[in-house]
């Protein structure tokens, strides 16, 4: 994201750790040989764990990506996104000079992609990451409530993955560079879209102008 308009541009860990919580499906790709690899994988991330936290995660055994680690790796993040029209400007009315275009929120987390070693850490990073998922429900699945000699064979099936978060990059294009006129415009219009998608992204360009 070293080329994204600095407008745009998000930088409070705070903030971009946040959208890793509530998305935590990644696209984690390295580059090995010439080759790229790319791999959709939730992540959880342990902010504790390293100067900028660790995302841990597991790949299936079959996977060809993990005999390739230790490599440089990013994480990408989507949070909300959304088509904006230029009929919802009311800017548009003035001398027509408007075009359509699209807002997002992404984070990258680069660092080293690694194998995470032990049947223990696997298995803590298992309970955590399912935990996680689990705990706004009323009776949450455990990890343990699966039988013993099951769990084991599963497990034998994959291969935990860690990335060490050396650098956050954080986009937030959301309106920013529009006038509070045609902000109010685009956030009536992504609500009259009636769609969660559309609602997610109206929110946060109503957080920013409210900000």
């Amino acid at each position: 994201m070293a080329n994204a308009n600095r407008q745009f541009q998000v930088t409070d860990p705070a903030t971009l750790q946040a959208l890793v919580r509530t998305q935590p499906l990644a696209t984690l790709v390295i580059a090995h040989e010439g080759a790229l690899h790319a791999n959709h994988i939730p992540l959880f991330l342990d902010p504790h764990q390293g100067p900028h936290g660790t995302l841990l995660g597991h790949v299936a055994r079959a996977n060809g990506v993990w005999p390739l680690l230790p490599q440089q790796a990013v994480a990408v993040f989507h949070g909300p996104q959304a088509y904006i029209s230029p009929s919802w400007y009311p800017s548009k009315a003035v001398d027509g000079k408007q075009v359509p275009t699209w807002n997002y929120a992404a984070v990258h987390a680069h660092g080293t992609l690694r194998v995470l070693d032990g049947e223990g850490p696997l298995r803590d990073m298992l309970h955590r990451l399912s935990d996680a998922q689990e705990a706004h429900r009323p009776h949450p699945w455990r990890v343990d409530d699966a039988p013993p000699d099951y769990l084991e064979k599963m497990q034998r099936a994959i291969v935990g993955v860690a990335l060490e978060v050396q650098r956050w990059e954080g986009v937030w294009k959301v309106s920013q560079n529009r006038t509070d006129e045609d902000r109010a415009g685009v956030v009536q219009g992504l609500q009259a879209e009636g769609t969660p998608a559309a609602e997610d992204m109206a929110a946060l360009v109503l957080g920013l102008s409210m900000g």
